[in-house]
């Protein structure tokens, strides 16, 4: 095998992290840039090697899963909000969980939720007013926590509680955004940083548990929605603890990890989705003329979102440019063989979607924002993971269908409605947590189509 692969030089201790922490999408873009397909960089005591060709991201995920585990260095906070659920358990675990959860996820059951989510999106644009301005991005996330509730945890937020939800999601951000000094701040610290954090789960991990509690013995009721028991996540989890599969703690884990990680990242492609529509005319247009055709004035159920094309492409294109998961992280189980190196047991091993969607080795033009380069034949042309948003191989996102599904049908409802004007005269800029969020508010103003 090769030598160590080129790459920035750090400085002790922190190793590169100060220079990601700024911005870790310059950083990574930069890197790219300067050094090819595998970089070598630290991020704190951690040796890193990020990949940016699809072949060798693909041999990570698909042809050589097997070899990598999800990373053990994640840090104790991020244990303390997700424990193991399914993002972030590996192995045996892992295996067992996915299986129990793929009935919640099953296509047939998916098409059944349109409704629902139709429902919900009416339901927040019968608040909206034609000249109000709102921030586009806790819209969204408020009502796509109102759909995972319903469609996972066969449940209901009040008001006040989405409010609560909401609210606590900050200090949750803030905690895994890029910061060198938690090389040396340890998780147990009695910082303002730390103490917010574990309130904020606190405070969520209180939420659960009052669902919970009042979905037990409700598990195995027949609903409407279903031919026989429900099948939404939590009552197949309830039903799996009376066989005495599931602890309470892989209960509230597994709970924890679909409220947040089941609504951030739909909340987040919607809010750029608007973005970039209100910056493009031409296909705020298109849209408008493809949903007005497919829906004719009527509420969109799950067979019309089929039809819906060109709003799909919007869609795939939206996360090219602005992937809400911009990174992911694995760990080699032995020593194995990346683009021509070694990458030692037990090291990162960084896949950037920022990075890769944008490279103009994949893409024409890749910072322009073009629909079309959707089109299958256009497609066909890009290596396979030159795109991955919902990641890929056997630990792709059990969601996807259930996301796609949903993104298409909050457009169509809201398209029907309104165009949405973003205010400012500048772009966002971006910071990087879990996931990538803008770092202003998002405010829109309402235009009536009526």
């Amino acid at each position: 095998m090769s030598i160590q692969p080129p790459g920035p030089k750090g400085v002790p201790v922190f190793g590169n992290s100060n220079q990601y922490s700024k911005d870790p999408f310059s950083f990574m873009t930069a890197c790219a840039d300067a050094y090819g397909d595998v970089v070598h960089f630290d991020l704190g005591p951690m040796p890193v090697y990020m990949l940016t060709n699809p072949d060798d991201i693909e041999q990570v995920l698909v042809t050589e899963d097997a070899k990598f585990s999800k990373p053990s260095f994640q840090d104790e906070a991020m244990g303390d909000l997700l424990g193991n659920g399914l993002l972030l358990s590996d192995g045996a675990e892992w295996r067992k969980q996915r299986q129990l959860a793929q009935p919640a996820f099953n296509p047939a059951r998916i098409s059944t939720l349109g409704e629902m989510m139709t429902a919900k999106t009416e339901g927040m644009l019968a608040d909206w007013q034609a000249g109000d301005v709102v921030d586009i991005q806790l819209e969204m996330a408020r009502l796509t926590v109102e759909i995972i509730v319903d469609a996972m945890l066969g449940s209901s937020l009040d008001e006040e509680r989405i409010k609560v939800v909401q609210e606590n999601l900050e200090p949750l951000g803030a905690r895994f955004e890029p910061n060198p000094m938690r090389v040396i701040v340890p998780d147990w610290a009695p910082t303002r940083e730390n103490r917010d954090y574990k309130g904020a789960i606190a405070t969520i991990e209180g939420i659960i548990d009052d669902i919970v509690e009042e979905r037990r013995g409700t598990e195995y009721d027949h609903t409407d929605r279903d031919d026989g028991e429900p099948m939404d996540l939590l009552s197949i989890l309830l039903r799996a603890q009376d066989r005495g599969e599931q602890t309470d703690k892989q209960l509230r884990d597994e709970m924890m990890t679909m409220l947040l990680a089941g609504h951030d990242t739909t909340a987040l492609t919607l809010t750029y989705f608007w973005y970039l529509l209100s910056q493009h005319p031409d296909a705020e247009a298109r849209i408008q003329q493809e949903v007005d055709e497919v829906l004719g004035g009527k509420s969109p159920t799950a067979a019309d979102a089929r039809k819906l094309e060109y709003t799909d492409r919007v869609l795939q294109e939206t996360m090219r440019l602005y992937p809400p998961v911009y990174t992911m992280f694995r760990e080699p189980k032995v020593d194995v063989r990346l683009g021509g190196y070694r990458v030692p047991e037990g090291s990162g091993v960084m896949l950037p979607q920022w990075v890769v969607h944008r490279s103009e080795r994949w893409y024409t033009e890749p910072e322009k924002f073009d629909p079309d380069r959707w089109l299958p034949e256009r497609r066909k042309e890009r290596p396979r993971f030159a795109y991955f948003p919902f990641g890929g191989g056997p630990r792709h996102c059990i969601g996807k269908q259930f996301s796609m599904l949903e993104a298409k049908l909050i457009v169509a409802s809201v398209v029907q409605e309104f165009e949405l004007d973003y205010l400012r005269d500048e772009p966002f800029s971006l910071r990087g947590s879990l996931t990538m969020h803008p770092r202003e508010p998002m405010g829109m103003r309402l235009q009536s189509r009526q």
